[in-house]
């Protein structure tokens, strides 16, 4: 724990966040650091609570509960209230391989499940993990590990998300000689192209990183597409294991009268081609500049749409989401330790609302039809309010009569996220994929229908959290050394 009554002693606080209005101009990441003793009394809020919730790691209605990684969160909350950074830097690697991603982009199911939380503001724990691990690359004690035994053993990793990056990892430790393949023309997955620069800043985070995992001797084939720059039948004859972690990456699509016109593009299109001309000048971008934009979906995807559209120049920006406003606080049918479903701001609604002088999100909206003027160009959605009714045992929207309203609109960004992976390399690997598309492999072996394919992520679990990619990859990597070396000694 940390201190004796810390948590009766000092309020939850968090760093500073750069002025809204000043951060729209530029790409950088906007969290400011906190003074190490600020960080410390944070620290000291960590209760002795018998039973710690944080790092339990549990599904409870449908959305995790606790750390899926399962975090030492007391442990290094500890350490950090006591002065003993590298000691917490320590105990924080023995579950997580990347806190520096997680620090940033993780929704810190950790703090929804905090026993703090059940009468306080629960403990920063996410923002700790960030200033242990920032604190030890600064302070270079984050080194690449020389990996002294060999088992001869080559596996195959398809795929360069949290997700992948996570099993080649683990699989180097155990000594294995590990190939990374990404069809992108860089690494990280969703998390190169699809989190903008300011919440996850590229070279300085990403790259960082992947020099580290080169430098401790997994090697990397940017630009190459299993299945088509790279033969898929020859992964078996030249590696002694596969483990595919390609993403769930089909996006959902919204078929309704209009979808074919120019400027109704998938925000994963926009989000690529904004950070893809951040990297390369020359590259061409899918700009929001001068335009009403209007991003269909809520969630992470379509916040981070919003405050990319503030910092192209969009004229303005609208959110609209079909599920209804949350309440403020938990409500009786959301006890804790589940994740509390109440209402947020995040960074992109805050910036919004500084430049617009309101909350851009519309709950309880539905997209009928999208409108083009008589030269065939959008120039408007039709939307209606919507009521949520029970039909076969489970509720489905349904449009309110006498609601309907036009908005008008240049730019159409559909956040409504993904319905599994792709299925071409599935199909050449003969893989079988289960009743919602994913890639069937068990939870207790992450083994497909193919002998010496794995699986693990978001393609074999659906989309979720980077913190259950990183979760599916130790995993995945465990029992794929089990099966190599007939046992293993990985986490």
């Amino acid at each position: 724990m940390g201190k004796i009554k810390g948590f009766m002693e000092f309020q939850r606080a968090l760093p500073a966040d750069r002025e809204p209005l000043e951060r729209i101009k530029d790409w950088q990441e906007f969290h400011k650091v906190m003074p190490v003793v600020e960080l410390q009394n944070q620290g000291a809020r960590c209760m002795d609570c018998g039973t710690p919730y944080c790092h339990t790691g549990f599904m409870l209605s449908g959305v995790a509960s606790g750390c899926p990684i399962h975090n030492l969160v007391p442990e290094w909350n500890d350490y950090v209230y006591n002065g003993f950074w590298h000691e917490a830097f320590d105990r924080l690697l023995k579950t997580n391989n990347f806190p520096e991603f997680t620090g940033r982009v993780c929704p810190a199911p950790c703090e929804g499940s905090c026993v703090l939380g059940i009468i306080e503001l629960p403990v920063t724990i996410k923002n700790i993990e960030y200033s242990i691990i920032e604190r030890a690359f600064k302070e270079g004690w984050v080194e690449p590990k020389q990996i002294l035994n060999r088992t001869g053993k080559r596996v195959a990793v398809v795929g360069s998300g949290p997700s992948g990056l996570a099993c080649a990892d683990q699989l180097n430790k155990a000594g294995h000689s590990v190939t990374v393949f990404e069809r992108d023309d860089r690494f990280g997955g969703l998390m190169m192209y699809g989190i903008p620069n300011m919440k996850l800043d590229k070279k300085l985070v990403l790259e960082r990183r992947f020099d580290l995992m080169k430098r401790e001797g997994i090697t990397f084939m940017e630009s190459t597409e299993v299945g088509v720059d790279y033969p898929a039948d020859k992964l078996l004859d030249e590696f002694d294991a596969v483990v595919l972690c390609t993403g769930a990456t089909k996006p959902r699509n919204l078929a309704e009268e209009g979808r074919e016109l120019p400027g109704i593009h998938f925000a994963m299109d926009f989000l690529r081609s904004s950070t893809k001309a951040l990297l390369d000048e020359s590259a061409p971008v899918l700009s929001a500049f001068g335009k009403n934009v209007v991003v269909i979906g809520g969630g992470d995807t379509g916040t981070d749409c919003v405050a990319t559209s503030l910092r192209q120049g969009c004229k303005s920006v609208i959110q609209l989401e079909i599920m209804p406003k949350p309440p403020i606080e938990r409500q009786p049918d959301n006890p804790w330790p589940e994740w509390p479903k109440t209402f947020k701001v995040d960074y992109g609604q805050e910036e919004a609302f500084f430049v617009q002088g309101e909350d851009p999100r519309k709950y309880s909206m539905m997209t009928k039809k999208f409108l083009a003027d008589e030269k065939g160009i959008l120039q408007a959605v039709e939307v209606s309010g919507v009521e949520w009714v029970k039909a076969d045992g489970r509720f489905v929207p349904q449009p309110v009569a006498g609601t309907e309203q036009i908005i008008p609109t240049d730019l159409v960004l559909l956040a409504m996220g993904f319905i599994g992976p792709e299925e071409h390399l599935l199909q050449q690997l003969q893989v079988l994929q289960d009743e919602r598309s994913n890639i069937r492999a068990t939870d207790k072996t992450y083994l497909t229908n193919r002998e010496r394919i794995f699986a693990a992520g978001d393609a074999r679990r659906g989309q979720s959290l980077v913190v259950w990619a990183i979760h599916e990859g130790r995993a995945a990597a465990r029992e794929c050394d089990r099966v190599l070396m007939g046992e293993t000694h990985l986490p």
